[in-house]
């Protein structure tokens, strides 16, 4: 029950209030994943940012079973399989950005797309953790169950070799 797995993989890619960025964003997560990206449309108003609810500004795919491994791997070589410590929560989540998805070992450059890079966040998860998401009888995670910081760094660096800096 203890044992640590990699739950899914969200890559994001934030366009701002342009649709011809998004499209390429659209593009880009396509390739990248092989799934579809689905658009991430506001919700409130910043009318200092020019964002008004209903505008897409981003779009995100997620990526589920060996398949998340296999691009987790291949995201973690893109920097150079260093993480920060800083880039883990205290619930045992990561994130990491990529600055130019040209970094990403396999990813051919594509004229129409140009250079952009995108958003990386890890989920992971326990047996047991079902229980929080499901439609009947919702419970709550004990803490002893929790995934914590530490435990997390632990799984990244045996599992996928990288070398997790601290500052």
């Amino acid at each position: 029950m203890k044992e640590i797995k990699l739950d899914k993989i969200t890559l994001n890619f934030g366009a701002g209030s342009s649709n011809d960025v998004l499209e390429k964003g659209l593009k880009l997560l396509q390739s990248l994943s092989g799934g579809t990206p689905i658009k991430t449309i506001t919700k409130k108003r910043i009318p200092t940012w020019g964002v008004r609810p209903g505008l897409a500004v981003g779009c995100k795919v997620t990526i589920r079973g060996k398949k998340a491994d296999e691009l987790l791997s291949r995201l973690l070589k893109a920097v150079n399989n260093q993480l920060p410590e800083r880039k883990f929560d205290t619930h045992g989540n990561l994130s990491f950005g990529i600055k130019e998805y040209l970094d990403i070992p396999g990813a051919k450059y594509d004229a129409s797309i140009g250079i952009i890079g995108l958003e990386v966040a890890v989920t992971l998860k326990r047996a047991g953790f079902r229980v929080k998401n499901r439609r009947l009888k919702k419970a709550s995670i004990p803490s002893r169950h929790l995934i914590s910081k530490n435990e997390s760094i632990g799984f990244i660096k045996n599992k996928f070799n990288v070398e997790v800096i601290t500052s």
